[in-house]
């Protein structure tokens, strides 16, 4: 598939982006563009399935290089798209079932391939998010399915990283079956968590918890983070999303289930803020580019949104929610909007423009070269 083609899906995704933050607005009771109860009801799977799941799943498409693997993005951005429209909300739920599946006979053909266990460990985060899916069509309300849509992000993210980081030499057999330990205790504990939340959300907890550990010690942004440019730039986003991935998984494990008031607030931020906001703007710059054949450079500008996100997250985590402020939760979620969008502008002002004109050197004279009179 062409260049054109890939940016309409993309499109949709960013279309599901814009709905899901304008149904963060309305969630934080405050005016929003676009004023509908239907937005807030299901800003959550917008912003997972609608916005990320195209996203991700695009790049996943275009690797496979099989035109049918398109289906999945464009059922995900169709299915966001049925969302915010008057359609009864069992036609976007059925794009995002259907989406889903794709995504898994996707993993399957890669897999086929060259079996590995990155993609072991992403198929398990495709069939966790098939999972929510289906229960959500179910009818399972959305906050019961947060630990399976959590790790469908995760997991699949972690793959990624896992594929990126065999190049390091720390990263042998063993730690590849660890990760692969992780994903699987993971996803265990997502069934214990829909049927017994005390014992699963633990459970969860602890796997997570590996799986951060497994990350700081073999990715390779802990080495990258002392570079510089645009390496440096992408190991800063990967460790502050870990960071928030380890607080997820402290409080699954020292609190236990939370599905509603500050606590859910919180955790849920964490999740699909501090972390996946976070591994969108760290991979921008070099998945981009391979979707649409169109650079995105990396200029320090693009700093700007990563630290809003991070410090308005922290005060509407730790003094927002932690201190049940509503007033500092609400600022907080404002300027996490605003990072968001600010982040987008600055990736197509900087696709736009090109990559940077290097300025010559002015040219050194030769110290042995003597002009005469």
């Amino acid at each position: 598939m062409h260049g054109n083609g890939r940016l309409a899906f993309l499109l949709l995704g960013g279309l599901s982006l814009l709905a899901g933050l304008d149904g963060a607005l309305l969630l934080l009771g405050l005016s929003a563009p676009v004023v509908t109860a239907r937005l807030a009801d299901v800003h959550g799977p917008l912003m997972v399935f609608g916005f990320v799941g195209t996203v991700v799943v695009l790049e996943r498409a275009v690797a496979v290089r099989k035109n049918w693997a398109f289906l999945s993005p464009g059922l995900l951005g169709l299915g966001g798209l049925a969302l915010m429209s008057p359609l009864p909300l069992m036609v976007g739920q059925l794009a995002f079932v259907a989406g889903s599946a794709v995504l898994l006979v996707i993993y399957r053909a890669i897999w086929l391939r060259q079996p590995s266990t990155s993609a072991a460990v992403q198929a398990l985060g495709a069939l966790l998010g098939l999972t929510a899916t289906v229960l959500w069509l179910g009818g399972v309300p959305v906050p019961v399915l947060v630990p399976a849509m959590t790790l469908y992000l995760v997991l699949t993210i972690a793959g990624e990283r896992l594929e990126l980081a065999r190049i390091s030499p720390s990263v042998d057999h063993r730690a590849e079956i660890r990760m692969l330990a992780a994903g699987l205790v993971l996803t265990l504990g997502t069934v214990l968590a829909l049927v017994w939340p005390v014992l699963g959300y633990p459970v969860l907890g602890l796997g997570l918890l590996g799986l951060v550990a497994w990350l700081f010690r073999h990715d390779v942004a802990t080495r990258l983070i002392r570079s510089t440019g645009l390496p440096r730039y992408m190991a800063a986003c990967l460790l502050a999303g870990y960071g928030w991935l380890l607080v997820v998984g402290a409080s699954w494990v020292i609190v236990g289930p939370s599905f509603s008031g500050p606590g859910y607030d919180a955790v849920l931020h964490a999740v699909f803020l501090g972390f996946v906001m976070s591994m969108i703007m760290a991979h921008a710059p070099t998945i981009l580019p391979a979707v649409l054949r169109r650079p995105l450079p990396y200029r320090p500008v693009l700093y700007l949104p990563v630290l809003l996100l991070h410090v308005s997250l922290l005060v509407r985590i730790l003094l927002g929610d932690a201190r049940d402020l509503p007033a500092l939760v609400q600022w907080g979620g404002v300027a996490n909007v605003v990072a968001v969008l600010l982040f987008v502008l600055l990736a197509v002002i900087s696709v736009l423009r090109g990559v940077p004109r290097r300025q010559p050197r002015p040219s050194q004279p030769n110290p042995q070269l003597k002009v005469t009179p």
